[in-house]
């Protein structure tokens, strides 16, 4: 209704770029549906595309892999693509302004992320702990600009340029804590109720719900394999051997089926979980089969080794298209089945502490 509503309140539009580079095609996006409006080539270095669409519609130009967010508030835009700059009205302006000192931020934030990527597997476990809380106190710094940056330009439109990744930005600095993030941007949205009803929020609201709702049918999808006897399958192990899980799973182990890949960075964190596991109960009867989503055969060996992971591994090499995927629901990794003896699935998803408290239950 608020979309339909807008929609008989229009305004022009008028869109001018310099220092392109020539025969670059140059699109105009209204952000609510990611709906195309207008496009043109770039000729001697400049565009220009005029038009009518909503007033106050979040617009996205894109432009020789540059972005250039803006309002149609009904006031000329004026773009220089080579040095990266938007003037036009004072609220565009300014948006631009807050656009840039984001660019800025998350750029020093990205760099601790690119830091660590770069760390060597043989990082030894102090260096990991630093890197770590280097890595969190980064995360912190920028959720507290990005919420600064909106909360100071909460009497006007600015907000809605940011708001779709206030919930994650927040959660991830409060130890992924989806809650917090959400809180946040109720907080936000009570605050202005222009942005809350801007129909680019209002689609934004529509699509978390949506969002909620196909995660909370993926977890008791992938939930509805506990209790149930373990499906079996075929992938091959390293040297090129085809198995069966049945191999290993029912044959009167405890068995961790443990889906995982060599390009997964939160698998890579848990795996010293795992391997402690495995070195204090194997000798008890406890197992341990990876099932690898990787792609890359020579990655997926590497890690086996760099990572230190001494159990039984199999894949099919086929990403996200893996017959264990479809058979068993993954839907993000790392993720676990535990398996009795018997073969009966008792539980999954079990990381860190869970999972030492589970074992040391049953070889208690």
């Amino acid at each position: 209704m608020v979309a339909l509503a807008c929609a008989g309140n229009t305004a022009k539009y008028t869109v001018t770029g310099t220092n392109a580079p020539n025969g670059a095609r140059v699109y105009l996006v209204d952000q609510t549906g990611e709906i195309p409006i207008n496009s043109a080539v770039v000729s001697d270095g400049i565009f220009e595309m005029k038009g009518e669409t909503d007033k106050d519609a979040f617009l996205m130009l894109s432009v020789d892999d540059k972005l250039f967010p803006l309002f149609n508030d009904g006031k000329p835009v004026k773009v220089n693509v080579a040095e990266g700059t938007l003037t036009g009205s004072a609220l565009n302006t300014k948006l631009w302004e807050c656009n840039k000192r984001n660019q800025e931020a998350y750029a020093e934030y990205y760099s601790v992320i690119e830091e660590i990527e770069s760390m060597s597997d043989n990082v030894s476990e102090e260096k990991a702990v630093e890197m770590m809380a280097k890595y969190r106190n980064a995360i912190k710094k920028y959720a507290g600009f990005y919420v600064r940056l909106i909360e100071e330009n909460n009497n006007s439109l600015i907000p809605v340029a940011f708001l779709e990744n206030l919930p994650s930005v927040v959660a991830a600095a409060d130890n992924w804590n989806k809650a917090a993030g959400e809180k946040k941007l109720d907080q936000i949205l009570a605050a202005n109720p222009k942005v809350a009803r801007h129909p680019y929020t209002v689609d934004l609201k529509r699509r978390m719900e949506a969002s909620d709702a196909q995660r909370r049918q993926d977890t008791e999808h992938r939930q509805s394999v506990v209790g149930e006897k373990f499906r079996d399958l075929v992938e091959a192990d390293p040297d090129g051997r085809n198995h069966r899980l049945s191999e290993y799973v029912g044959q009167g182990r405890w068995v961790l089926v443990v889906f995982w890949a060599s390009w997964c960075g939160p698998c890579k964190a848990e795996m010293p979980n795992v391997t402690a596991a495995y070195k204090k109960y194997h000798s008890k009867g406890f197992e341990i089969v990876g099932l690898s989503f990787d792609n890359d055969k020579e990655a997926w060996i590497n890690a086996i080794k760099d990572w230190e992971m001494p159990w039984i591994h199999l894949s099919d090499l086929k990403y996200w298209q893996s017959v264990a995927a479809r058979l068993y629901s993954v839907t993000g990794i790392p993720d676990n089945l535990l398996i009795d003896p018997e073969g009966t699935i008792v539980t999954r998803d079990l990381h860190g502490k869970a999972l030492e408290a589970t074992l040391a239950e049953i070889f208690k």
